[in-house]
């Protein structure tokens, strides 16, 4: 079986992509990072590691969020991409997007979808008394954080653990999670 050609959306500090970048990555190779956020740090750990790293600024069009994915899907199709992976990459996508990647467009959530989709999740398991909380790796559909699940990993809620210290905690657990998520997705898609 050939490794899969995968290209990593970021927008941030890219510490998911660090973790996938240091993976042992037997089903899928990450060959392509595209950032909507010019000075994104995840673009210099892309280069470090011999990555193609770009930048597509989604700013530069205005309110037209399905030209800008246009554009991008242009990019992802250009260099042969065969799966996606979302990596804080802040966008809600279009469906024209979703669409055009189903089964192949892959996210990690910091919750235990179906709990606390969308944002502020660790604010959230906090309020609502949960016991546990952890990460979730799904297909991205058009609803947000409703796509089948791939994988999760769980922990438990500390009494003394406040939003920070449950999202570095939980992000130790994506870490450890999403590799192995890409890697089974890889392994499965034909």
């Amino acid at each position: 079986m050939s490794k899969k050609r995968v290209a990593i959306l970021i927008s941030g500090r890219g510490s998911n992509l660090q973790a996938l970048l240091n993976a042992e990555q037997d089903a899928y190779e990450i060959v392509l990072v595209i950032s909507n956020v010019p000075d994104a740090a995840g673009l210099e750990r892309a280069r470090e590691a011999g990555v193609d790293a770009l930048t597509l600024d989604h700013k530069l069009y205005g309110k037209d969020r399905e030209a800008f994915e246009r554009d991008l899907d242009n990019s992802l199709v250009l260099r042969d991409i065969e799966i996606v992976a979302l990596a804080g990459f802040m966008r809600v996508l279009t469906p024209f997007f979703v669409r055009a990647w189903a089964g192949r467009l892959v996210n990690i959530h910091p919750s235990l979808l179906p709990k606390h989709p969308g944002t502020k999740t660790h604010e959230r398991a906090l309020a609502a008394g949960d016991t546990e909380h952890g990460a979730t790796v799904h297909l991205v559909v058009e609803e947000v954080d409703a796509g089948e699940i791939i994988g999760q990993a769980s922990m438990p809620i500390l009494p003394s653990d406040t939003p920070e210290t449950l999202a570095e905690r939980v992000l130790q657990l994506e870490h450890e999670l999403y590799p192995r998520c890409l890697a089974q997705l890889a392994r499965k898609i034909s």
